[in-house]
């Protein structure tokens, strides 16, 4: 399997999930505008967010996938599908309960994430209606990121990696359309991520049914019975901890914010869906190629490798991450005034989510490495080191807010994550190259030095062409300025790519195949 190959085609379907996604918040944010609307979605749609990573994508994945992968490679694809039904059927009964739980105890959760709302009761009241609406997608997702993972394991990323464009699709009619019917209008994004989550997992039912790998439904003691099973729950027990932290960190910062004023996390969230461009394309596709096969180079002692795989990753995590972190710092404001001015969203509204904007960009290295770097330890079967790791970064994320925040507000929090996932990222390659796992492959000076130079000539185009306009005064029709900064995005890639060119890169370079 061409690794390359496969991150591009899970990257390029990331891209149609991102664009839509993009679509979604423009619509979103020409309607309820930077207010108390938002602030009570963003702050809803965070709960049910942090324990989808919990039980899905984070704790579950990084456990779940490479026992996966070991059985299949080990004990033939009988047994796979015998732990893949068993795996289901735990997770459908225990997230069920949680989600019910989630639901009647909403206005609970709601207060632990932002208890600043609670000095408005309206505000209040909505975060918790929408947090009831949306608490079952955790259900959905779970069972989404079940089949996602047996899907991967067997190569096949294409209908887990286009799923999400599903949600986007389903908020995008809700937003345009439903608004309208809905009391509060705010309401009608509940029911879309509802309808979103449901229409993800019907989509990937007949993808597992095609491998031959649909689970069947059993009770809970059957599959808590199979030894495989409690092998994959011990491995979480660490996980769930190793996300939590990093979930512990976010809900802190959703609760800042809340004391913050209105629009603090409405401001916070666009630009982090701005943020999920590179993460999500970069980060995502190359930890959802990556785990698999480092899983499958571990197994089976294949230690040489194994390295070669994450060099591969921290090349082009360092290739695409570094001149898009220069280009979200630099063009912040136009893209914020291009993308999301109007409506409801005011100039103030885009030079405050700007300000965030520019503090996540700077640690837009440290959160896609650390996509590449954990899934080495898991890939070991080793999630103790991550954990451990993300304690210490926790803690020095919540000393950095100390010192930010009553200096930036909102924005200190976007620093303070950036340098968090800065130290994550780290600790995690340290701790890869003290216990021998990762070797850099030679040629890393040449590599960086090269970088560097398109990157200033990038950054000195940035700088010329964002002094030429003022982006949130700039009065001509939207078609027009997205064209405007399209252009300008277009020969940033022109000048970067084409430095890189100039001075000896070239695409097969960067081929990996899985041995």
């Amino acid at each position: 399997m061409n690794l390359l190959r496969a991150a591009a085609t899970v990257s390029s379907l990331t891209l149609l999930s991102r664009v839509t996604g993009l679509i979604r918040d423009l619509i979103l944010a020409r309607v309820f505008g930077g207010g108390a609307a938002m602030d009570a979605f963003a702050a809803a749609f965070r709960l049910p967010n942090l324990l989808r990573r919990l039980f899905a994508e984070g704790a579950f994945s990084q456990a779940f996938v490479p026992i996966l992968a070991e059985v299949r490679s080990r004990r033939g694809e009988g047994e796979t599908r015998t732990l893949a039904s068993h795996v289901f059927s735990g997770l459908f009964w225990v997230v069920l309960a949680v989600s019910i739980l989630g639901v009647l105890f909403a206005p609970v959760l709601v207060y632990v994430i932002a208890s600043g709302f609670a000095r408005n009761p309206a505000t209040f009241e909505l975060a918790t209606l929408l947090t009831r609406w949306m608490f079952p997608y955790i259900l959905f997702m779970s069972l989404v990121a079940f089949a996602a993972g047996v899907l991967n394991t067997f190569n096949r990323f294409a209908v887990p990696a286009v799923t999400p464009v599903l949600l986007n699709l389903s908020m995008i009619a809700f937003g345009l359309a439903a608004t309208h019917h809905f009391d509060p209008p705010a309401l009608a994004l509940g029911v879309a991520v509802f309808v979103g989550g449901a229409l993800q997992l019907a989509v990937q039912l007949p993808a597992l049914a095609r491998i031959g790998m649909l689970p069947r439904l059993s009770g809970l003691r059957t599959a808590f019975a199979d030894p495989d099973v409690r092998r994959i729950l011990v491995k979480m027990g660490p996980a769930v901890f190793a996300v939590s932290v990093a979930q512990v960190s976010l809900i802190i910062n959703t609760n800042i914010a809340s004391h913050l004023g209105e629009g603090a996390n409405a401001w916070l969230y666009f630009a982090d869906r701005l943020m999920e461009f590179p993460t999500a394309l970069l980060g995502v596709a190359l930890a959802t190629v990556l785990v698999p096969s480092l899983s499958k180079a571990f197994s089976q002692a294949r230690h040489e490798d194994y390295s070669r795989m994450l060099d591969w990753g921290l090349r082009l995590t360092c290739l695409i991450a570094l001149p898009a972190a220069v280009g979200l710092g630099l063009l912040a404001e136009g893209l914020i005034a291009v993308l999301f001015q109007g409506g409801q969203f005011g100039p103030r509204d885009v030079a405050q989510t700007a300000l965030a904007l520019t503090g996540y960009a700077f640690g837009l290295l440290g959160l896609i490495a650390v996509k590449i770097l954990a899934p080495g330890f898991y890939a070991q079967q080793d999630i103790k080191t991550p954990v451990k790791i993300a304690v210490a970064v926790l803690i020095a994320t919540q000393v950095a807010n100390l010192a930010l925040v009553p200096w930036l507000a909102h924005a200190g929090l976007a620093w303070s994550v950036s340098l968090g996932a800065l130290a994550n990222a780290a600790l995690l390659y340290a701790g890869l190259r003290r216990r021998g796992s990762y070797v850099p492959q030679p040629g890393w000076g040449g590599f960086l030095a090269r970088i560097a130079v398109a990157l200033l000539l990038l950054a000195a185009w940035l700088w010329w062409a964002n002094s030429q306009f003022d982006w949130v005064a700039l009065h001509t029709a939207w078609l027009r300025r997205l064209a405007l900064v399209s252009a300008v995005v277009a020969a940033a890639v022109v000048v970067y790519f084409g430095t890189l060119l100039l001075l000896g890169f070239r695409p097969r370079d960067f081929r990996m195949r899985q041995p």
